[in-house]
């Protein structure tokens, strides 16, 4: 009987320990969380902030028994060390694991920031449960709080803070909001956007020491010269995948644990998914990690299929971010930066909150981004990830760039892909 041997308990872990037990009914599953609640869905915290839900409604099953019924077994604990050769995994209490597959699916943590004062009572990252409880303690209405971080997360978290009605400030280093997904236009139209919601933000900012104040309050010190005293600090800095465990196994990391088209590492046997997994993808010929949960879900089913016998192959990682700022939907696909010697064109709509900026490398859209035009988003993803030919629809999305549909109708119907219009249609 084959032992499978799965590291994290969030979506990743839970689609693979539940797609191995549908192909191999007979095996035995080991799910390894280190969290002491049920596993449960990151994405569903700022919900449980804004009070739509409550912490049960973010378990990623719902039943108790759930996993007990799939004979699925539980074990608490974080993984310390790997041995490869062994087969065994080392737990932070000092028990050991073995295993016939193993799935590394542990995921992110928060990056810490080497900023005096981040051990205080009153700082938070926001990540985890027991993140979300502190953070509802302190975040009442009118209370002053101040986000370090306007990146994808924390733009989420900030719109689960404005609806529980604090008083809010949002510092980010980077030149723009949103600096990874956004360029300085987008990211320029989001801030005014957050602005006019009665956000303050500072970009280009640093967070240079946070300190005690008079009673519970914080006085957090910025690089350019103010200083605001605050009630809750929230580090949404960024995360790393965590894989730190990994050091002197033998598996191959970059960025993240380095797999091929069936998630399985250089060593075999040993498979990775998730935020921590660094999966090739077909459409860019590059392996990226993709911390999305579409992307999670994909791997996780492809790394089960095959550690339970079942040949898969993973057709691509999507590159797509889209978000939803204070009302504001942006989105961000593929190349959105463009690439070496490649064309680009940009609208800008300001009265409306809209920009659109294409990117082409010869006659294929290779990237973009968009705010405020939600109704082209599933057709830049059929341009993006199809690699449609565009023809002479690339001269004419130059001259005009919302002229996405008929130029997707055009070119990727002739060309028999069809995904993006019915994504849109969905939407």
């Amino acid at each position: 009987m084959m032992h499978h041997l799965i590291l994290g308990a969030g979506p990743a872990g839970v689609i693979a320990a539940e797609t191995i037990r549908k192909h191999a009914p007979n095996d035995r599953i080991t799910l390894v969380g280190d969290e002491p609640q049920p596993p449960y869905s990151r994405m569903a915290i700022p919900y449980l902030l804004i009070g739509h839900i409550d912490e049960p409604g973010t378990y990623l099953r719902k039943s108790p028994d759930h996993f007990a019924r799939h004979r699925i077994d539980i074990v608490r604990g974080r993984a310390t060390r790997l041995d490869a050769a062994a087969r065994t995994v080392t737990l932070d209490d000092g028990q050991t694991l073995g295993f016939d597959r193993l799935l590394i699916a542990t995921g992110s943590h928060p990056v810490r920031p080497p900023i005096p004062g981040m051990d205080l009572p009153g700082v938070h990252p926001c990540w985890t449960l027991e993140d979300a409880r502190a953070i509802m303690r302190l975040a009442r209405p009118g209370a002053r709080v101040l986000q370090m971080g306007a990146g994808f997360i924390g733009c989420i978290i900030m719109e689960a803070l404005k609806q529980r009605g604090v008083t809010l400030t949002v510092v980010e280093m980077g030149d723009r909001m949103v600096p990874r997904m956004m360029g300085p236009a987008a990211g320029g139209m989001i801030r005014a956007w957050c602005e006019a919601q009665g956000v303050r933000v500072f970009t280009g900012t640093k967070v240079e020491a946070i300190e005690r104040a008079a009673g519970e309050a914080l006085r957090v010190r910025l690089s350019n010269g103010e200083a605001l005293e605050v009630d809750l600090v929230i580090s949404a800095t960024g995360v790393r995948p965590a894989i730190g465990f990994l050091e002197g196994s033998g598996v191959t990391c970059l960025l993240g644990v380095l797999t091929d088209e069936h998630m399985q590492t250089n060593v075999p046997g040993i498979y990775a998914a998730g935020d921590c997994a660094e999966a090739f993808d077909k459409v860019s010929g590059k392996a990226i990690v993709s911390a999305i949960q579409p992307n999670a879900a994909d791997q996780a089913y492809v790394a089960a299929m095959n550690m339970a016998g079942k040949p898969a192959e993973l057709k691509g990682v999507t590159q797509i971010n889209v978000l939803d700022t204070l009302g504001l939907i942006s989105a961000s696909f593929g190349n959105w930066e463009g690439v070496p010697g490649g064309e680009s064109v940009e609208r800008h709509d300001p009265e409306r909150h809209r920009v659109l900026s294409l990117q082409f490398d010869g006659d294929v859209m290779v990237g973009c981004n968009s705010v405020g035009w939600t109704e082209h988003i599933g057709v830049m993803r059929g341009l993006v990830e199809g690699r449609v030919r565009l023809g002479p629809w690339k001269d004419r999305l130059l001259q005009d760039p919302t002229q996405l549909m008929k130029a997707y109708l055009a070119t990727a119907q002739a060309q028999g892909r069809w995904s993006g219009p019915a994504d849109a249609r969905r939407r």
